[in-house]
């Protein structure tokens, strides 16, 4: 049995950034240092920095007034921000940037006089953040039955957005759905789906070619580590979403001869790693990584920490 690594997978600069600042907040600080809700979606990452001293919480009330808080990448409602201010909290923000863009170009529908469609995941912590971002209305849409479902009558001034960890594929399918309903509608097209987004599905289409079944290293929670596996089985592989290597089963390998391994967005190579030598140990001889882009996307830190450093 052959294991194929994807090109490119694991850690997207969005990531790097926010783990990178709460490293260097409990560095400069010490602990311990709050965060709300996990800074990014993986159980390895949250377990190292939590032995380090960081706090996760899930409502802001829990915080300490004037603590050190630090936001995660996946962005926050303008309500969480106006919490933390009358807590005196001293806020870091590592919300990726390209989530903020899409924050920001919401609002920027919205004050023209758009009702807002955030196409995305309802209840995900991004979701929510852009949703809380508008201060006009907005639906959320993830399927052809919410567009639907949606009240606006035609001819409403209606924008979209999108959730950065979607499916290329089915974004594509819920953007024609829209514009059909409201042949006026403006949007950002496919642009607002990051561009880690797009690599990570671009290489896992790619290898799919090439194996017999894809092993997805993430958390279940992730939203990108679940469209990967989607993806894959889209193109005819099956595929398995593992967040560690004792997870691997033996079973799923019986008459694989090609094996193709890759990672979301928010998944420490470490954890790849391990599926590899678990992959050795059930039987794979060669592992080679495939040709595919390099990433040279690097985000700055905060003023604040730039200033530490």
């Amino acid at each position: 049995m052959n294991v194929l690594l994807a090109q490119p997978r694991g850690f997207c600069a969005g990531v790097a950034r926010a783990i990178e600042i709460a490293e260097r907040a409990l560095e400069t600080h010490g602990a311990p240092v709050y965060v709300y809700h996990e800074i990014v979606h993986n159980g390895h990452v949250v377990g190292d920095l939590a032995s380090r001293g960081a706090i996760f919480v899930d409502d802001i009330a829990e915080i300490p007034e004037g603590s050190l808080t630090i936001f995660s990448a996946h962005g926050v409602a303008n309500a969480v921000v106006e919490q933390a201010a009358r807590r005196r909290l001293q806020v870091i923000d590592a919300t990726c940037p390209l989530v903020t863009k899409v924050h920001v170009q919401a609002e920027r529908y919205s004050q023209r006089g758009h009702v807002i469609v955030v196409i995305g995941h309802a209840g995900h912590e991004e979701v929510e953040g852009t949703r809380g971002s508008v201060s006009g209305p907005v639906h959320v849409v993830g399927s052809l039955e919410d567009i639907a479902a949606l009240p606006m009558l035609p001819g409403t001034p209606v924008a979209y957005v999108t959730q950065t960890t979607l499916s290329l594929d089915d974004t594509r399918v819920l953007i024609e759905a829209l514009e059909r309903r409201y042949p006026d509608i403006v949007g950002p097209g496919l642009e607002d789906i990051c561009y880690a987004t797009q690599n990570r599905q671009r290489a896992v289409r790619q290898m799919a070619r090439q194996v017999d079944l894809v092993i997805v290293v993430g958390a279940r929670n992730s939203s990108n580590a679940n469209r990967l596996q989607e993806v894959s089985a889209d193109h005819g592989v099956p595929a398995r979403l593992v967040e560690h290597a004792c997870e691997l089963e033996a079973v799923w390998l019986a008459e694989v001869r090609n094996v193709g391994v890759t990672a979301g967005a928010s998944t420490p190579e470490i954890l790849v790693t391990g599926v590899c030598q678990r992959l050795r140990e059930l039987g794979a001889g060669s592992i080679r990584e495939l040709p595919g882009l390099a990433e040279t996307t690097r985000f700055r830190l905060p003023e604040i920490l730039r200033r530490a450093g």
